[in-house]
Formats: C-alpha cells, sequence, structure tokens
C-alpha cells in the first residue's frame, strides 16, 4: 500500500482471518475502493457488500 498501487487484485481476502481483521481488511478496501484501487473475488455475499459494484459469473461466464 506504501507504493499506491493503481490496481489491488484481492482472492478470497478475509479467508483466514478471525473475524475482526475480516472487517478491518475490509472497511480497507472500502477506502481503497472509493479512490480507485481495489478489485476482490469473493464467495462471500457479506464481503461483496463493502463493494460499489459487484459482477456475478455463472458457469465462467458475466451472469446478469
Amino acid at each position: 500500500m506504501i507504493a499506491k498501487p493503481r490496481l489491488l487484485l484481492a482472492d478470497q481476502p478475509t479467508g483466514n482471518l478471525h473475524a475482526e481483521q475480516g472487517t478491518e481488511i475490509m472497511r480497507l478496501f472500502r477506502e481503497l475502493n472509493r479512490q480507485g484501487t481495489t478489485v476482490q473475488v469473493t464467495h462471500s455475499e457479506a464481503n461483496a457488500a463493502y463493494g460499489n459494484r459487484i459482477l456475478r459469473l455463472q458457469d465462467g461466464w458475466l451472469a446478469r
């Protein structure tokens, strides 16, 4: 984060964290997203709700 990347890809970023740590990470991602930085991949509806845009994949395709 020190280098302020334009893109940060996060695959299951809270998968192995305690709930409190996961919430802290998701709040950080929400702030980074407001700055235009993050993309997250998750199966968690709760984590997806931190984003401002949700794209769903089904059978390898974007679902409507």
